[in-house]
């Protein structure tokens, strides 16, 4: 055998090796019982075809490859933003594991959650004396501040009372009395990470606001960031922003500390986070500012109800974006947009106009969160490159209308296409009929690069295959640089390998572009 302990080899080309080849192609015949090679190959050329394309769009009783997760994932990453907050949900622990899982294999940080470890017999009773157990466990094993409980499909399908339940484990012993346990009802089976985001954000407010009187502080607003793969930069870029404006603010649910713990040789189950008590005085904020706003719809409908102002954006990303942005902050904070911003913004028009021969005309497909798709989309038209394909499973009828709004508004959209609720085998059959030169979403996207031919960009959650994307900036001015420099290298990667034969492909010997 090739492996031995002076030459040790990584799974990939250890499955090259001609053992492995024989053993792997035995399997299949004697195993998987395959259909012979010419109807495989005529089956891939079919669904390559506009008339399986008809087919695969009129499906609607499966999901192939959904671009979206379900909504305890994002009750989890919310959690994660706040101090010293242990994430507890109320299921199985094989759904915690995947929470856990996904996270870290993104942001490449350990990402701490526990459950109350429902099994058959809670399903059938009820899972009281799991929460009873779990919140005992949580609180003397992890040394919480705070618990923040959400749900899994097996506690909602039962309809497990996370109140009640929470409020018996308290007179149980579990937790002190006063000790803050902040919930949400997560079910998996409906809506997706994002909802799961914003039902546990404002289960947060609600728990420590409720009751309370708004006493507005003039000046002061709330910064919600939204379910965010890329809050490590993102969120530090933002306050580079508004820390340059002078403004006062409280960043809600801040994971970039959580996510990004140093090598020090101390270990921190907890890092960050938005303090408690700055939670409990951001009921005095004058307005409450979400960056995504399909991530905080409930939200923001509570902060309005606590009389709050509110404005919601979609992902301020690029020139009009964060233009819209930083101007909505000088208006509540009355304060002016400095000089040294003023300069960054024109630097971003400057690269965008140094490239431009390169980015004009590039046709694109586009898949993710609504918010993201939409500043995504965005973007790429002030780059004069033009979205044909816009695709966010877990998108509305509303994303849809503002979407086709927001195509309309620039001659770059106007072959655009919306697809809300369809998901990534759907995307196969666009690329294949309705070609693009760049695909930009998550990892998952890298079998329909092999699949399809079409350049994927990775720039939004979930990224397992590359790693530390997400320490760097998406939003702002220099966040939309850095977009601007990873479309173009894509490009002009694609470039070198399809001219690098000097005389055949070759014909100028290109060293500057």
């Amino acid at each position: 055998m090739p492996q031995s302990a002076e030459k040790v080899l990584d799974h990939a080309p250890l499955f090259r090796e001609p053992e492995y080849r024989q053993m792997l192609a035995e399997k299949k015949i004697n195993f998987e019982c395959p259909h012979p090679d010419q109807v495989v190959a005529d089956q891939r050329e079919f669904t390559q075809s506009w008339e399986y394309r008809e087919k695969n769009l009129a499906r609607n009783a499966l999901v192939v490859n959904p671009a979206k997760a379900c909504q305890p994932l994002g009750a989890v990453f919310a959690a994660a933003g706040f101090e010293r907050t242990m994430s507890f949900v109320h299921g199985s622990q094989g759904c915690v594991a995947y929470y856990r899982s996904h996270l870290s294999r993104h942001f490449k940080e350990p990402s701490s959650a526990v459950s109350s470890s429902m099994t058959e017999d809670a399903a059938v009773f009820g899972g009281l004396k799991n929460m009873i157990d779990g919140l005992a466990n949580t609180y003397k094993l992890y040394d919480p501040k705070m618990i923040a409980v959400s749900t899994t499909c097996m506690a909602e399908v039962i309809g497990d009372d996370l109140h009640s339940f929470i409020e018996n484990a308290r007179d149980e012993g579990s937790v002190p009395h006063d000790f803050d346990v902040p919930f949400a009802h997560t079910p998996a089976f409906v809506g997706s990470h994002v909802d799961g985001y914003d039902s546990m954000v404002k289960g947060v407010l609600e728990h420590f606001w409720n009751g309370k009187e708004h006493a507005e502080v003039a000046g002061n607003i709330n910064i919600i960031p939204g379910f965010d793969g890329f809050c490590v930069g993102n969120n530090r870029e933002l306050k580079r922003l508004l820390d340059l404006m002078d403004v006062s603010y409280t960043f809600i649910q801040d994971a970039s500390d959580q996510y990004d713990t140093p090598s020090d040789g101390e270990y921190r189950m907890y890092d960050g986070g938005t303090k408690i008590e700055d939670v409990k005085a951001a009921l005095n904020a004058e307005a409450t500012i979400s960056l995504q706003h399909y991530n905080t719809r409930k939200t923001l409908e509570y902060c309005e109800e606590v009389g709050q102002a509110t404005a919601s954006f979609r992902y301020p990303l690029g020139i009009q974006a964060t233009d819209e942005f930083l101007m909505k902050v000088s208006e509540i904070c009355g304060k002016e947009i400095p000089e040294a911003i003023r300069l960054e913004r024109g630097r971003l028009v400057d690269a965008m106009a140094d490239s431009q021969s390169w980015l004009h005309g590039k046709k694109y497909a586009i898949y993710g969160d609504p918010d993201f798709v939409y500043a995504m989309a965005r973007f790429i038209m002030e780059t004069g490159g033009e979205p044909i394909h816009c695709l966010a499973t877990n998108g509305t009828k509303a994303w849809e209308a503002e979407m086709k709004e927001l195509l309309a508004s620039s001659p770059f959209g106007k072959d655009g296409q919306v697809w809300a609720g369809k998901d990534l085998w759907t995307m196969r059959s666009l690329l294949f009929t309705e070609p693009v030169d760049l695909l930009i979403g998550n990892s998952y996207g890298k079998y329909l690069e092999r699949d399809t031919g079409k350049p994927l960009i990775r720039l939004t959650f979930p990224i397992f295959d590359r790693h530390h994307h997400h320490r760097f900036p998406l939003m702002g001015y220099q966040g939309g640089l850095r977009v601007l420099t990873t479309i173009l290298d894509k490009i002009f990667d694609k470039l070198d390998r399809e001219t690098s034969e000097t005389g055949v492909t070759d014909f100028s010997y290109d060293l500057t572009r």
